[in-house]
């Protein structure tokens, strides 16, 4: 009888809610429900941040400032990992809470990682070098155009651009659980 409570309650409570007690006795059970939506606000949280930086939009190197770029990248890298470190561990053992771990995780380790990790450091040692010898005469832009290995750093943070669109597209889609219209 039990195990028939629990299998019809687990029918009509649907994936956002969860069990929080059962009592069962004559008389004085008592059920109450919990919204499980920690891990949605997680998710909502990682979105709004790929969705409002240029991580999560499209790089337009005419206007956009790599420094700037990744700076912003390095920001939300780190408001990233102490979202998935606020989820409660009683959590994780959930599927949409696994999806939006791994996908953030995927995010930072495969979508951001490589890219910082090949460019970076020497990209901005030679952005400040050249940004201080112009003296405020050349916009940044026509500055990080002169870089050596511009068209190389251009192609891969493009295409990291690229990758990071779909990854904000999956995350919303695992936050309002539907895809976005096209």
């Amino acid at each position: 009888m039990i195990n028939f409570i629990k299998w019809r309650i687990g029918k009509l409570r649907g994936p956002s809610f969860e069990i929080d007690t059962a009592e069962m006795g004559i008389g004085s059970g008592k059920i109450s429900f919990k919204p499980n939506l920690k891990d949605q606000q997680i998710g909502y949280a990682i979105w709004v941040e790929l969705s409002t930086r240029k991580i999560g939009l499209p790089i337009d190197l005419e206007h956009d400032v790599i420094s700037e770029i990744y700076d912003s990248w390095h920001t939300f890298f780190s408001i990233t990992r102490e979202l998935i470190k606020d989820i409660p561990v009683n959590k994780v053992k959930n599927s949409s809470t696994q999806k939006i771990i791994n996908l953030s995780i995927d995010v930072l380790n495969q979508g951001l990682r490589p890219h910082l990790t090949s460019w970076q450091a020497r990209f901005r040692h030679w952005y400040e070098k050249q940004l201080a010898k112009a003296d405020g005469d050349i916009d940044p832009q026509a500055i990080q155009a002169r870089y050596p290995k511009f068209e190389e750093l251009k192609t891969d943070l493009l295409a990291v651009n690229t990758r990071l669109i779909r990854y904000r597209d999956k995350m919303r889609e695992l936050v309002q659980g539907m895809p976005q219209e096209k």
